[in-house]
């Protein structure tokens, strides 16, 4: 193996363990301190066992609306990645539309919450 980076997770945790902060950082970043999140997800593909292994956290201070703009982001995302690792662009296609669809569905039920 060439080169290694390591990539480092600290999460704040309040009495009940809820989580306050999430902050990281990466060995090949240029950022002198941690950086600040609201929301992670974080997947590992265990190959022993066909399974994903999976690590979902955001902090109290997350608000709804934020929390649907990450996961309309992260399902654009994994598009993307299934568009570059896969030669099945339509099912990309498929996940972008979900994505907008449930986007759109979630900004429309907020709104009449207000």
């Amino acid at each position: 193996m060439g080169k290694t980076s390591t990539i480092q997770i600290q999460v704040g945790l309040d009495d009940n363990k809820v989580p306050e902060t999430i902050e990281w950082t990466a060995s090949d970043t240029t950022a002198e301190k941690m950086n600040k999140a609201k929301a992670m997800m974080v997947a590992f593909w265990d190959r022993t066992e066909s399974t994903a292994l999976r690590i979902d956290l955001w902090t109290k201070d997350m608000m709804l609306d934020e929390m649907a703009d990450f996961f309309y982001q992260t399902m654009m995302t994994m598009a993307d990645t299934w568009q570059r690792a896969t030669p099945y662009k339509d099912q990309s296609e498929e996940l972008r539309a979900f994505a907008k669809d449930f986007f759109r569905k979630v900004n429309e039920k907020l709104k009449t919450q207000q």
